[in-house]
Protein backbone atom coordinates (compact mmCIF):
# COMPACT_ATOMS: atom_id res chain seq x y z
CA UNK A 1 0.00 0.00 0.00
CA UNK A 2 2.88 2.36 0.69
CA UNK A 3 4.27 1.76 -2.78
CA UNK A 4 0.92 2.73 -4.30
CA UNK A 5 0.89 6.01 -2.34
CA UNK A 6 4.46 6.73 -3.42
CA UNK A 7 3.53 6.25 -7.08
CA UNK A 8 0.40 8.37 -6.65
CA UNK A 9 2.41 11.18 -5.04
CA UNK A 10 5.08 11.00 -7.72
CA UNK A 11 2.42 11.08 -10.44
CA UNK A 12 0.73 14.11 -8.85
CA UNK A 13 4.01 15.99 -8.56
CA UNK A 14 4.99 15.25 -12.16
CA UNK A 15 1.54 16.26 -13.38
CA UNK A 16 1.77 19.61 -11.61
CA UNK A 17 5.30 20.15 -12.84
CA UNK A 18 4.11 19.63 -16.41
CA UNK A 19 1.58 22.46 -15.96
CA UNK A 20 4.37 24.85 -15.04
CA UNK A 21 6.64 23.99 -17.95
CA UNK A 22 7.88 27.06 -19.72
CA UNK A 23 6.92 27.67 -23.29
CA UNK A 24 9.67 28.24 -25.81
CA UNK A 25 10.44 31.92 -26.09
CA UNK A 26 9.28 33.62 -29.25
CA UNK A 27 12.18 34.74 -31.36
CA UNK A 28 11.81 38.34 -32.44
CA UNK A 29 13.18 39.43 -35.75
CA UNK A 30 16.42 41.30 -35.29
CA UNK A 31 16.30 44.95 -36.32
CA UNK A 32 18.30 46.00 -39.29
CA UNK A 33 21.93 46.70 -38.54
CA UNK A 34 22.77 50.37 -38.64
CA UNK A 35 24.84 51.33 -41.63
CA UNK A 36 26.55 54.15 -39.75
CA UNK A 37 26.74 55.48 -36.21
CA UNK A 38 26.93 59.20 -36.90
CA UNK A 39 25.19 61.57 -39.25
CA UNK A 40 27.08 62.23 -42.47
CA UNK A 41 29.31 65.27 -42.31
CA UNK A 42 27.35 66.92 -45.11
CA UNK A 43 23.93 66.21 -43.55
CA UNK A 44 21.83 69.36 -43.65
CA UNK A 45 18.12 69.31 -42.91
CA UNK A 46 16.09 70.58 -45.85
CA UNK A 47 15.16 74.22 -45.80
CA UNK A 48 11.77 75.66 -46.47
CA UNK A 49 8.95 77.29 -44.64
CA UNK A 50 5.48 76.34 -43.61
CA UNK A 51 4.25 72.80 -43.49
CA UNK A 52 6.25 71.62 -46.51
CA UNK A 53 9.53 72.62 -44.85
CA UNK A 54 8.57 71.07 -41.53
CA UNK A 55 7.61 67.82 -43.25
CA UNK A 56 10.78 67.67 -45.34
CA UNK A 57 12.98 68.25 -42.27
CA UNK A 58 11.20 65.61 -40.18
CA UNK A 59 11.43 63.07 -43.03
CA UNK A 60 15.16 63.74 -43.42
CA UNK A 61 15.76 63.37 -39.68
CA UNK A 62 13.80 60.11 -39.56
CA UNK A 63 15.62 58.67 -42.58
CA UNK A 64 18.92 59.57 -40.94
CA UNK A 65 17.88 58.08 -37.58
CA UNK A 66 16.83 54.83 -39.27
CA UNK A 67 20.16 54.61 -41.10
CA UNK A 68 22.02 55.18 -37.82
CA UNK A 69 19.93 52.59 -35.96
CA UNK A 70 18.31 55.09 -33.58
CA UNK A 71 14.83 53.82 -34.47
CA UNK A 72 13.73 50.35 -35.51
CA UNK A 73 11.75 49.63 -38.65
CA UNK A 74 8.43 49.40 -36.79
CA UNK A 75 8.75 52.81 -35.16
CA UNK A 76 10.02 54.25 -38.42
CA UNK A 77 6.95 52.93 -40.27
CA UNK A 78 4.64 54.42 -37.64
CA UNK A 79 6.32 57.82 -37.88
CA UNK A 80 6.32 57.69 -41.69
CA UNK A 81 2.55 57.15 -41.68
CA UNK A 82 2.18 60.14 -39.35
CA UNK A 83 4.35 62.22 -41.67
CA UNK A 84 2.28 61.07 -44.66
CA UNK A 85 -0.91 62.21 -42.89
CA UNK A 86 0.67 65.61 -42.30
CA UNK A 87 1.78 65.76 -45.94
CA UNK A 88 -1.78 65.06 -47.09
CA UNK A 89 -3.07 67.89 -44.91
CA UNK A 90 -0.33 70.19 -46.23
CA UNK A 91 -1.16 69.32 -49.85
CA UNK A 92 -4.81 70.12 -49.18
CA UNK A 93 -3.84 73.60 -47.97
CA UNK A 94 -4.37 72.89 -44.28
CA UNK A 95 -1.04 74.35 -43.13
CA UNK A 96 -1.86 74.71 -39.43
CA UNK A 97 -3.21 71.16 -39.21
CA UNK A 98 -0.15 69.72 -40.96
CA UNK A 99 2.27 71.55 -38.66
CA UNK A 100 0.23 70.44 -35.63
CA UNK A 101 0.40 66.81 -36.82
CA UNK A 102 4.19 67.04 -37.16
CA UNK A 103 4.54 68.61 -33.71
CA UNK A 104 2.32 65.93 -32.16
CA UNK A 105 4.32 63.15 -33.81
CA UNK A 106 7.60 64.63 -32.61
CA UNK A 107 6.28 64.96 -29.07
CA UNK A 108 4.89 61.43 -29.11
CA UNK A 109 8.24 59.97 -30.21
CA UNK A 110 10.55 62.18 -28.16
CA UNK A 111 11.82 64.61 -30.79
CA UNK A 112 12.22 68.29 -29.92
CA UNK A 113 9.75 70.89 -31.13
Amino acid sequence: MTLARLFSAAFAILSLAACNATRPAAIAEAPAIATRNTAPVDFRPPEGSGCAGAIARYRAIMDNDLAMGHVNQGVYATIRSEIDAAAAACSAGRNAEAVALIRASKARHGYPG
